[in-house]
């Protein structure tokens, strides 16, 4: 069992940005494969960004592009988002996600999940 705490949400205006934290217990954070989805009010949750056991590899939902970037610090047990540029349609609450093995690209692939950290743009 792994257990995710996601912290660094808050209320920034149009064009700001914030940086998430999510800190994953255990002594197997490497092994995973992390990511970001989020759950704006009346939608389904969707994928965001998703990194590979390294680092080395990420994989970034079209609408984040450029904007976002995730990172990780294994000797920490953490998976950062830099959010930049943000719009208000990035309002949501965002959940950190891990995976032991395969891809981390859509709900299915979950196997933890965080309980998420509310992010609002306002315009």
């Amino acid at each position: 069992q792994v257990q995710l705490v996601e912290s660094g949400g808050g209320l920034v205006q149009a064009g700001g940005s914030l940086r998430l934290s999510c800190v994953a217990s255990g002594n197997t954070f490497s092994s995973y494969r992390m990511g970001w989805f989020r759950q704006a009010p009346g939608k389904e949750r969707e994928f965001v960004v998703s990194i590979s056991r390294s680092g080395g590899d990420t994989y970034y939902a079209d609408s984040v592009k450029g904007r976002f970037a995730i990172s990780r610090d294994n000797a920490k047990n953490t998976v950062y988002l830099q959010m930049n540029s943000l719009k208000p349609e990035d309002t949501a609450v965002y959940f950190c996600a891990a995976r032991r093995y395969g891809d981390l690209r859509s709900l299915k692939d979950v196997d933890w999940w965080g309980q998420g950290t509310q992010v609002t743009v306002s315009s």
